[in-house]
């Protein structure tokens, strides 16, 4: 099903459902397809197969059927226009990224963009009906593209037409939805009735479901037209109140269908193809043989059991073209598609602020650029990757602004990526080779699935790499030829969450039959006293009728304080929301009886630092978005009493002169005395007046936003509590930054008062180190640098000592008997100095001499490392340094290892020089004798 949907295998509805008023009246008769089985409506009376390739083969391609030629913009407009006339609302395309949920991170449909909110009715749609063309990101095919000339594709627009019926207010069901479509084929495309052929289907996703018809002409199914009514949970389907129709147009199935050309990327990127040619030399294929091969690439994909080279021989039976030639002059094609397809995605992805990661749509924007760049080295061109992103933020930059308005942002977050897979592959051949080695010592000779993804998950070491060092040491690899499909399929969604703690579940019962309470701190956040009535107790938990007690959320501490009542008073330890709405105080002490009215006093101080945070959590965001770019999103945040941090998402290490930007930047609001504003709004109001930036602190379940706004810099949906204007916030300080993972950066910064014992401490420190030094703290910086170069000629000059030290140790060394087995000379030493190039200038020159030798040494005052160097005649008389240190640091506790020339490694303990020396002796005795 085109709609990628999950196919109705276990879900399966009665025909009634499918036969509609509008097919009986305009003729339509129910049949069944004779390859695939599965049921279609078509005005034909002779047709007995449902008209779907690879089912019969396309019978457009080549050829001019539509009324025009249209591209990808002018097949859009006319599907807007088309609805627009009809009584829909054009919405504008949301983001491919989904950051308004929380269950999945690239939009693949559009029906993402109304899910869950509008369709379990939370929220009112932004208008009803609407319509819109929704550029989607769907991975699950990704290792289909370019086989199949473009019936698979990593990013499309999708029309959606949708339509949510309400059960006081029916707007239209099924036969105004089939009858538009209808009356659309027709009447901009030409095609005729007995070629609009409704396949019936099921369709579930994003936890909804229903029935659809696939409409399918000339063999490729336009548009997906579905009913969706239910909610599946556990296998079971529970009726929705709304019923939402949810219609996907195919806009580039749509334009390649005008066009009729070989394939849907030379319809969607043809204009492209000049300059794609300047950048890549495209290969020079008959257009008369990509026309005899097209019908038949539905084929390409092959059946369960069955690999693309055999899908492949299925294609070349049904095409008649032979097999030599679709391996050597079609498959270089389908590669330049595919590398067209994939920089497009990327560019959409990233240029929504997507920094490439390890992690949830970083890690989707990871796998797209490195399946591109080695895509492009298997051609030889992996430098031309910018070029081709470039190329395409230009092009689709008229249609999506923002491309072009990222541009800088995305070809720099691209370059540090690649160059960072550089990195990988120069340094993973290595670890691989060491884990396959230890996995064939266990005795393993094939490789497992599990390990080609781990690597690749943990170190972006890519199959291909893995190959040539499989074959070198003789173990078995099958790469599946899907499988950036089956890794993409594990991170599209987001994980479930933990299950509730135990004590959770048991709070969630005992306070389940009381209402939820009153937000008093809402109404008033600088109220610190007062009084209230007491519904329910358990435990140390204290539930009131209101609260002014801040609940723990949104990376906000809770409150403290304490209650004064009838039996004394109890400290409040913690606040928490439960499930419900119901709010509870933890706390210590003597609980106060069920239905009096109790005081209470919060610890406003610690309420006021945490709320200065918390809105300079959102100046900081605004400066580091400034400072960095706009793809530097909050990727999580904490505010505590004592000091704050903001965790964002960019692809570099910070610079100190970036910190100090974003500081000053932070501070200049500050001190600008912008009133902070707070307001509730409906969904689609605040989303239209601010954009999806809004989510930066992540989902919002609910049809009302409350948005917290420092006008003309930062607009954030928030549950937080803050200060009436960033004046009160006072200075900023970012104390110091961290790199938690990759492609994250945190600042951990303080505000206001909390910030003046770490400027205090920095001063602190200055002046200690002025002491230190007898200088005044004005030349300190002058003067820590004269110190530093003095400490540098110094260190120079104990080099040079040591070096001549090592010349005279090693003539020393050389005067004294050595230990002789089969012609190796074997120096055995313990030497006090420890610096280890001290150690291996001795053996450099004590192993000058074409005579084979091996040095061992012991070296350090207390804690013992150890280092074995041999020579290349040593080497020829079988002489591994790794081994010897091995057995030397297993005899004294330690440990060691290393390679035949050099061996290094750390004894256990301290050792005398003459027992270090002996039992060394004895070891080479005994291991060559």
């Amino acid at each position: 099903m085109w709609r990628g949907s999950e196919r109705g295998q276990i879900l399966r509805f009665g025909p009634e459902v499918y036969s509609l008023k509008f097919f009986r009246e305009r003729g339509y008769v129910r049949k069944r397809c004779r390859v695939c089985g599965e049921y279609f409506w078509t005005v034909d009376p002779e047709r007995e197969v449902c008209g779907e390739s690879p089912c019969e083969p396309y019978r457009f391609v080549g050829k001019t059927l539509a009324k025009r030629r249209m591209n990808v913009r002018e097949v859009r407009e006319a599907f807007l226009k088309f609805f627009e006339k009809r009584g829909h609302k054009i919405i504008a395309p949301y983001p491919v990224v989904a950051r308004w949920r929380s269950d999945m991170f690239l939009t693949d449909a559009s029906i993402v963009d109304f899910q869950p909110f509008v369709t379990s009715g939370i929220a009112p749609p932004p208008a009803n009906p609407l319509v819109i063309s929704q550029p989607c990101i769907r991975l699950v095919d990704i290792d289909k593209v370019g086989l199949t000339f473009g019936r698979h594709l990593t990013i499309f627009e999708m029309g959606g037409a949708h339509a949510f019926n309400y059960p006081d207010k029916e707007i239209y069901w099924k036969e105004d939805t089939v009858r538009y479509y209808h009356e659309f084929a027709q009447e901009v495309f030409g095609i005729p009735e007995e070629e609009l052929v409704y396949k019936e289907g099921v369709w579930s996703g994003g936890g909804n479901a229903g029935p659809c018809f696939e409409s399918i002409s000339y063999g490729m199914e336009l548009a997906t037209l579905v009913f969706m009514q239910y909610k599946t949970m556990n296998g079971e389907l529970i009726e929705l109140p709304i019923r939402t129709v949810d219609t996907g147009y195919g806009i580039e199935r749509f334009t390649w269908f005008t066009q009729g050309t070989p394939s849907s990327f030379d319809a969607i990127y043809g204009e492209l193809y000049p300059k794609v040619n300047k950048i890549i030399e495209m290969p020079k294929v008959d257009r008369e043989l990509l026309i005899k091969y097209s019908p038949y690439t539905a084929l390409v994909v092959p059946k369960k059991g069955m690999t693309v080279a055999e899908a492949r021989r299925r294609v070349s039976e049904a095409s008649g073209i032979p097999l030599e030639v679709i391996v050597n002059e079609i498959e270089p094609l389908e590669r330049i598609y595919a590398v067209l397809d994939f920089t497009k995605s990327i560019s959409f992805i990233i240029s929504e602020g997507v920094v490439p990661s390890n992690v949830q749509v970083g890690y989707l924007a990871r796998l797209l650029i490195r399946r591109t760049y080695r895509l492009l080295r298997s051609m030889g061109h992996e430098d031309k990757l910018l070029d081709l992103i470039d190329l395409q933020l230009d092009y689709w930059g008229v249609d999506f602004p923002h491309l072009k308005e990222m541009r800088n942002e995305v070809l720099d977050i691209i370059e540090t990526e690649v160059k960072k897979f550089e990195e990988t592959i120069s340094k993973g051949s290595s670890y691989v080779e060491r884990e396959l080695s230890s996995m064939k010592k266990r005795g393993e000779k094939k490789i497992p699935m599990e390990f080609l993804i781990r690597v690749y998950d943990e170190r972006g070491i890519t199959p291909d790499l893995i190959e040539p060092i499989a074959s070198k040491l003789g173990m078995e690899i099958q790469v599946p030829e899907n499988f950036y499909e089956l890794v993409a399929s594990r991170h599209l969604r987001a994980e479930a969450g933990v299950a509730e703690e135990e004590e959770e579940k048991i709070l969630e019962e005992a306070f389940k039959d009381i209402p939820a309470t009153k937000k008093a701190y809402y109404e008033h956040p600088f109220v610190s006293k007062f009084r209230a009535k007491v519904l329910k107790t358990y435990g140390d938990y204290v539930a009131l009728d209101k609260t002014y007690f801040y609940p723990e959320g949104g990376g906000a501490a809770a409150d403290q304080g304490v209650i004064k009542h009838s039996k004394g008073s109890s400290r409040v330890v913690d606040v928490q929301m439960l499930a419900g709405g119901v709010i509870i105080h933890k706390v210590e002490g003597t609980l106060p009886d069920v239905g009096e009215i109790i005081e209470a006093e919060i610890d406003f101080e610690r309420r006021l630092s945490i709320m200065r945070h918390h809105t300079a959590t959102h100046i900081l965001l605004g400066a580091a978005r400034k400072v960095l770019g706009k793809h530097a999103w909050q990727a999580g945040a904490s505010k505590e009493p004592d000091a704050a941090r903001l965790d964002i998402s960019h692809h570099k290490r910070l610079t100190y002169e970036d910190v100090k930007r974003i500081e000053d930047e932070a501070n200049r609001i500050v001190a600008s005395r912008i009133p902070v504003r707070i307001a509730l709004m409906n969904r689609n109001e605040a989303e239209a007046r601010y954009g999806f930036q809004l989510y930066q602190g992540g989902e919002v379940p609910s049809a009302e936003i409350r948005v917290v706004e420092i006008p003309g810099w930062d607009a954030e949906a928030c549950a937080g509590l803050h200060v009436e204007n960033t004046e009160d916030v006072g200075i900023i300080k970012i104390i110091k930054t961290e790199r938690i993972q990759d492609g994250v950066e945190r600042l951990i910064f303080a505000a206001g008062p909390a910030a003046l014992p770490y400027i205090q401490e920095d001063w602190r420190l200055v002046r200690g180190i002025a002491g230190i030094l007898g200088a005044p703290v004005e030349v300190v910086e002058r003067k820590v640098q004269e110190v530093l170069n003095e400490v540098r000629e110094l260190r120079r000059t104990v080099r040079r000592l040591l070096s001549s030290a090592a010349k005279l140790r090693a003539i020393e060394l050389s005067q004294k008997p050595a230990l002789i087995i089969n012609d190796i000379k074997f120096y055995v030493v313990r030497e006090d100095e420890d610096d280890r190039e001290y150690v291996l200038q001795i053996s450099d020159n004590l192993l000058s001499k074409p005579e084979p030798a091996c040095f061992i040494a012991a070296y350090g005052r207390e804690r013992l490392s150890l280092v074995a160097v041999a020579n290349k005649e040593a080497l020829e008389r079988g002489v591994h340094a790794g081994k010897l240190v091995s057995m030397i640091a297993q005899k004294f506790g330690g440990r060691g290892g290393g390679k035949d020339r050099l061996g290094q490694g750390g004894l256990g303990r301290t050792i005398a020089e003459e027992e270090f020396i002996r039992e060394s002796l004895n070891i080479i005795r005994e291991l060559f004798k």
